[in-house]
């Protein structure tokens, strides 16, 4: 899977990728990822890339062509890649858009700054807009980052294990259960023995109750949008009369 972040800053990227687990997913061919410098694309020779808003206020717009020319460019050839726009307004970046992207071939993320980008850009040249929460940062250069790493997870060959990302916190919209490993005992807290009993029928009853418990403790307003089988709900009955109790 390719990705080409359209960045006012690509130095940014260059550290990220050369650690862990996306290094690795890189080095092997299974995600490319590309900077693209949007003021390689102004047309004059000091490469200005904002301006004053029209009306007033504070602070500068990123302008419209330097952005157009950029994003054209990436797509000569592959006029069907996908554009998202990392920004605050975005619909919130969760594991099933997530799953949603990794599902394509090529990405085009754009880095906006300052006082974002000029309305135009919206409305001709983005075919999504993201957001990774409600707050504000100083640049989408981390939201890409963010958005790279939750998507290239879902890619096969990247994680040590396929399994690895359908058992990840929000599948499911659930939380993801205690994780233990040795030592089974640490200054007098055990792990739990059906962990250790190796009876694979109760560890997975286990850990979906852990998974529903945890949720319904941390984050209760996930329940409302998870698919919950009547099991899963008779489970979490117990799991509130344990509570209550």
């Amino acid at each position: 899977m390719r990705f080409d972040i359209l960045t006012l800053f690509p130095a940014m990227f260059s550290s990220p990728f050369q650690q862990s687990i996306l290094a690795k997913a890189i080095e092997k061919g299974l995600i490319e990822v590309r900077t693209v410098n949007i003021r390689d694309f102004a047309m004059d020779k000091h490469q200005v890339v904002d301006d004053a808003p029209y009306g007033g206020g504070q602070g500068m717009v990123m302008k419209v062509e330097p952005i157009a020319r950029a994003i054209e460019q990436v797509k000569l050839g592959n006029p069907s890649v996908r554009t998202v726009y990392l920004t605050p307004e975005g619909k919130r970046f969760n594991q099933e858009t997530a799953r949603e992207l990794s599902s394509r071939s090529h990405l085009i993320l754009l880095c906006g700054r300052y006082e974002g980008v000029d309305e135009r850009v919206r409305e001709l040249l983005v075919d999504e807009e993201i957001s990774i929460g409600d707050y504000v940062l100083t640049g989408g250069e981390l939201a890409a980052m963010v958005l790279i790493d939750a998507v290239s997870r879902f890619l096969p060959g990247v994680l040590g294990s396929d399994r690895s990302a359908e058992e990840d916190s929000f599948i499911g919209s659930l939380l993801e259960y205690p994780q233990y490993t040795r030592p089974p005992s640490f200054r007098g807290y055990e792990v739990p023995e059906v962990l250790l009993s190796g009876n694979h029928q109760a560890i997975s009853g286990w850990r979906k109750k852990e998974a529903l418990r945890r949720t319904l403790m941390r984050r209760p307003d996930l329940l409302n949008g998870a698919s919950l089988s009547e099991e899963d709900k008779k489970i979490l009955e117990e799991i509130s009369r344990e509570i209550v109790s």
